[in-house]
């Protein structure tokens, strides 16, 4: 059974506007290029919509072909050259996936417009509705976030340099009824982003993704989101090993929120979200007491909570907490403490990220207690359901490489090919 308009998986619906974008670039119709392939416009129509997808690798070829584009560009991740190379394996390495989004986040996207009508922008008077646009927006920033916590970032990367720019004007065009939205949709794209970015260990992206959105969030009015977008520049700027700004950045939100005194589930989500950034701080400086303190501090408003939440794409919830209890005690050294909470935890209703982030730390706890294929087999489930953690993260490429070095010439072949994987045998 064909998806409907509702079950749309997202990187179809990324697919099909990235088909209809270069279709029309070309001057085709629906018609004409669905004809060229041998197809019904009635069937064209559905690519587009995400609702037919594109899975032959010769019939993507030839679309391909058609619009003159590569592969790849049709569908990030996929072959450049049918005939020259096989389609890339999932663990193949991701270092370039959001090179393109970088280069569009290192400039204004939407200084065009501002420079166009900078007066009226400011009046509010040259505003206009968007209405079905508008719809259209909401999903595809849905989209973008199932994407990320997918860990599909090459998709990320190619549903960002659409979005963006069209998310940055609208929010400047559009009349004063839809205003604080599309800055809410545009902080949304932004804290996407900058979750992406820290996977790969691109901090200072991380940052500049991070800090837009807390200005987007504050022009949307709605002071949750911005406590949200602190949450992610405090992982930015660990992975800038900048712990005191990650310590201050924390801190501030969470004493804001505390003296607001709310209880809502979204609250106490980021709230919570919040102290996990604090533990994370914390074991980063090896203050063990700090750190633990920060993540009991979580488990009291995980239990508060009573459920697993999705509250502004944080996946705060009591799983969530444990799955950092373990990431804790591993940074502290406490593989015991990292083994005994983590056997015991059952992530398969969270992300394949969170889901990830776990069995790359059970690896790396049983490195540290030195059970090699324990830790191998942890790691090469990590590998298959998120491949990029084990790629990327440089904890995860130290333990891999520290395994090699244990197992010296002994080291099994799946060793040997994973490290070669993640380029951890230098």
């Amino acid at each position: 059974m064909k998806p409907t308009g509702k079950n749309v998986a997202p990187q179809d619906r990324a697919f099909g506007r990235r088909v209809q974008k270069y279709r029309k670039e070309r001057g085709r119709t629906q018609a004409a290029l669905a004809a060229a392939l041998g197809k019904t416009s009635s069937w064209m129509s559905q690519v587009e919509r995400g609702v037919q997808p594109v899975q032959r690798v010769d019939l993507l070829q030839q679309l391909a072909d058609e619009l003159g584009v590569s592969m790849g560009q049709l569908r990030p991740g996929a072959p450049a050259d049918l005939g020259k190379q096989s389609p890339a394996p999932a663990s193949l390495s991701l270092s370039n996936d959001l090179d393109e989004t970088r280069r569009l986040i290192s400039g204004h996207p939407a200084l065009r417009t501002l420079l166009v009508s900078p007066a009226g922008i400011i009046k509010g008077k040259s505003g206009k509705e968007l209405r079905g646009d508008l719809e259209a927006l909401r999903r595809d920033v849905n989209d973008l976030w199932e994407l990320t916590h997918a860990g599909q970032l090459a998709q990320v990367s190619a549903l960002t340099v659409e979005l963006l720019p069209e998310l940055e004007r609208a929010a400047r065009m559009a009349g004063e009824q839809q205003h604080s939205e599309l800055y809410l949709l545009l902080s949304r794209t932004y804290q996407a982003l900058s979750a992406a970015f820290v996977r790969q260990d691109e901090a200072d992206a991380a940052w500049v993704a991070a800090d837009r959105a807390v200005f987007a969030a504050e022009r949307s009015g709605d002071p949750l989101h911005v406590s949200a977008s602190i949450f992610r520049m405090v992982q930015a700027f660990v992975r800038l090993r900048s712990l005191g700004q990650a310590e201050h950045a924390a801190r501030t939100a969470i004493d804001a929120l505390e003296e607001q005194g709310s209880s809502s589930p979204p609250t106490l989500s980021v709230l919570g979200s919040l102290h996990l950034g604090l533990a994370l701080v914390h074991s980063r400086a090896s203050a063990r007491s700090k750190a633990n303190e920060e993540i009991a501090r979580a488990r009291e408003i995980a239990a508060q909570l009573g459920e697993n939440r999705n509250d502004f794409n944080l996946e705060f919830g009591p799983v969530n907490v444990e799955i950092q209890a373990v990431s804790t005690a591993v940074e502290l050294g406490d593989a015991g403490v990292a083994l005994d909470i983590g056997l015991t935890i059952n992530a398969d209703d969270l992300s394949s990220e969170r889901q990830g982030r776990l069995l790359m730390d059970l690896g790396r706890a049983h490195a540290q207690r030195r059970h090699g294929s324990e830790a191998l087999d942890c790691l090469l489930r990590a590998e298959a359901i998120a491949p990029e953690i084990v790629q990327t993260h440089k904890a995860a490429r130290a333990t891999i490489h520290e395994l090699v070095l244990v197992a010296g010439t002994n080291a099994p072949r799946e060793l040997l090919e994973l490290a070669e994987r993640a380029d951890a045998l230098d």
